[in-house]
């Protein structure tokens, strides 16, 4: 009976140290710095399905696993990263 007890108290103890403060502690109240979300539109879906689609059909093409690899880095993901930087640059907020 002895070993039981010893087990209960444990569990006691150990509910008390961490589950308890946990419980009676107060919410933490959140400011307004969250930016809202925002949805994407068809265009940018459209980008980013265009983004994971062209380097496929260029692999299908290219064949980069029988040693066209470095074909395969500038004709396929290349234009890919040139687009998205492209569009990084001119999407910043005007002054």
């Amino acid at each position: 009976m002895t070993g039981i007890s010893e087990i209960l108290v444990l569990i006691l103890l150990i509910t008390a140290i961490l589950i308890l403060p946990r419980m009676l502690k107060p919410a933490p109240t959140r400011k307004g710095t969250a930016l809202p979300s925002k949805k994407l539109g068809k265009k940018m879906r459209a980008a980013i399905v265009l983004s994971a689609a062209y380097p496929a059909l260029a692999a299908l093409f290219i064949n980069p696993w029988d040693g066209n690899l470095l074909l395969f880095a500038g004709a396929g993901i290349l234009p890919v990263v040139l687009a998205w930087a492209l569009f990084w640059i001119f999407s910043a907020p005007k002054k």
